[in-house]
């Protein structure tokens, strides 16, 4: 049986740390973490919404005195189901890496708000990313916020006497990746540099880096790992991770060098040896984001990315019709 379960809402890991999971951990659907010493408190991400992120700062405070009064945000990279709830951590200061802060402030919640109130204008790529994620998450009253801090490399911080290294890891899921590592804790929270029983996404890479990224966590003695979604595992859990990413790189290249398209090469790929991670869709933007990196002409926009998953969904190739029963894409 895992040391720790599943199940929604905070965790007790030790040592004043403490993670908040979210199952399933599919699309949105993402972990936080708290760091306590004393009075003093460092939060690690926010929610997609400010509902989730009310519920999760509720939950924290009651359980932890010091986190009545946040006094830092470390944000691990810009995707919003790791920053949208920013704005109610007022008079925290908000670290994160330079490449994050200029891809957020890219990519406003005001931006995808409006995208979704256009959906209808957006053909199957609109669809799918509805029915899939924003359909769940309320964003017309989210306020971009910006870090206000932000270094490039690694940042040593303090909570109370507690030593918190920030390492940046980026460009992998995103430009700016960092790992918050708790080296006398042995304790790593790893934002979406790692997914657990989920396929990744590749949005920037090169998957050379996210390698690396593994590596350094696996190089570090740490007992304790909290994946940005999915459950919290440990060094077992980012090597067969790790695994995924060579095999996926392995498998797109021998089809790109055959001259197979990246939407037929992601047909094409067996997933089979992780039939039991949630979320295959990912593995058409994984495979257009590897042809990427070996120089293919061809790039294809977000919205394209989505409309090709949605086609991928379609055909019955992907692991997730259990969603798809409960959207009711598909027939039963």
């Amino acid at each position: 049986m895992a040391r720790w379960q599943f199940t929604k809402g905070l965790h007790d890991i030790g040592n004043g740390c403490h993670a908040y999971l979210q199952p399933d951990g599919g699309w949105g659907w993402s972990n936080a973490g708290l760091i306590a010493d004393g009075d003093r408190s460092l939060l690690v991400d926010t929610l997609f919404d400010l509902k989730l992120t009310r519920e999760m700062l509720a939950a924290m405070r009651d359980a932890v005195p010091a986190a009545r009064s946040i006094g830092t945000l470390v944000n691990t990279h810009s995707n919003g189901d790791h920053t949208f709830g920013n704005q109610l951590l007022g008079g925290a200061e908000i670290v994160t890496t330079r490449a994050c802060a200029e891809e957020m402030l890219e990519r406003p919640p005001e931006a995808l708000a409006a995208m979704v109130r256009n959906r209808a204008t957006l053909g199957d790529g609109g669809k799918f990313l509805y029915e899939m994620m924003a359909r769940h998450f309320e964003w017309d009253d989210v306020i971009y916020t910006a870090p206000t801090r932000t270094f490039a490399g690694t940042l040593d911080l303090k909570v109370g006497a507690r030593q918190v290294q920030l390492v940046e890891a980026g460009p992998a899921h995103t430009r700016g990746d960092l790992l918050v590592h708790l080296p006398q804790e042995r304790i790593v929270f790893t934002g979406d540099l790692l997914f657990m029983n989920g396929h990744p996404v590749i949005w920037a890479g090169p998957i050379r880096n996210w390698i690396r990224a593994c590596d350094t966590i696996l190089g570090w003695d740490v007992d304790i790992v909290v994946p940005g979604h999915g459950p919290i595992t440990d060094k077992a859990g980012v090597a067969r991770f790790r695994g995924y990413l060579e095999y996926i790189d392995r498998e797109a290249r021998k089809r790109y060098d055959a001259g197979v398209g990246y939407y037929e090469a992601a047909t094409q790929i067996s997933l089979d040896p992780y039939a039991d991670w949630i979320d295959s869709e990912r593995i058409v933007v994984n495979v257009a984001a590897l042809y990427r990196e070996y120089g293919a002409a061809e790039k294809p926009n977000p919205m394209t990315l989505w409309a090709d998953m949605y086609r991928f969904h379609e055909a019955g190739l992907c692991n997730c019709h259990r969603h798809a029963k409960m959207k009711g894409l598909v027939a039963e």
